[in-house]
């Protein structure tokens, strides 16, 4: 008998996997409907939708291994991080979703959550004054004029799956949207700088690296505490504190 693992679980959402079929809870509909149509619509391998009844949506898993995991070094080889960047590079080429949401936040309103953020941080003593300052300074960089793209806006390594150099399928798009696409780049290589130079090959194009550093700096300066409150570790080797502490 299949045994039930749970993938990850928190107060807004918990996926279960069951055999060869992921069971995706959320009491969020918007969310689901999101990610059933960015699937339908994207130029990339995707899972396979086996049924929905909310708040679950069951989708088969996709074949092949993660692409790597936050605070592990990747097994991947560079060819398959290449491989990855070209995929990125076709879905933000694809035609914009109908909808807006994913990764195009207003910047005015994410500076003011950044700057609030920044200072529960120090106040709280959750991270030291000069680490905060440091990355907060080097986040400024990704407040600029941007071109909307079909962004998947949380392009964690563990979401991409890959067998040797190929891709075999892109999962969790329910916060795909419009958005910047370097935010999609700096999500997927997020406390793997190693591999940025072979993700940007495979893309095909100049990117800004200190745009990309810089959502590093914003992404992680965001999560740290939700993530420390919700059962997660951002102080483990190779996460996000380092990612923060690689910019001093």
């Amino acid at each position: 008998m299949d045994e039930v693992k749970v993938v990850v679980a928190h107060s807004e959402r918990a996926t279960l996997r069951v055999g060869d079929v992921f069971l995706k809870v959320d009491a969020d509909q918007g969310r689901i409907d999101t990610e059933v149509e960015a699937m339908s619509l994207v130029p990339v391998p995707t899972p396979e939708i086996l049924w929905r009844k909310p708040p679950v949506l069951a989708i088969a898993a996709v074949p092949g291994t993660a692409l790597g995991r936050l605070g592990e070094p990747s097994t991947a080889p560079p060819a398959a991080w290449a491989a990855t960047g070209a995929a990125i590079r076709m879905l933000h080429d694809a035609p914009l979703p109908p909808w807006s949401g994913g990764a195009g936040r207003d910047l005015t309103e994410l500076a003011a959550e950044l700057d609030s953020e920044c200072e529960q941080l120090v106040a709280s003593g959750f991270l030291p004054a000069d680490l905060v300052t440091r990355n907060r300074q080097v986040a400024e960089a990704a407040f600029r004029p941007w071109t909307p793209a079909f962004t998947h806006g949380d392009l964690q390594i563990t979401h991409v799956f890959v067998d040797g150099d190929e891709i075999t399928g892109i999962i969790d798009w329910s916060e795909a949207g419009r958005g910047d696409a370097l935010y999609d780049l700096a999500t997927l290589t997020l406390g793997h700088e190693e591999h940025l130079g072979d993700v940007v090959a495979g893309y095909g194009s100049d990117v800004d690296r200190d745009v990309i550093r810089a959502w590093w700096s914003l992404r992680s300066l965001l999560a740290v505490r939700w993530l420390g409150e919700h059962g997660f570790d951002p102080f483990a080797p190779g996460c996000e504190v380092d990612v923060l502490r690689a910019r001093m």
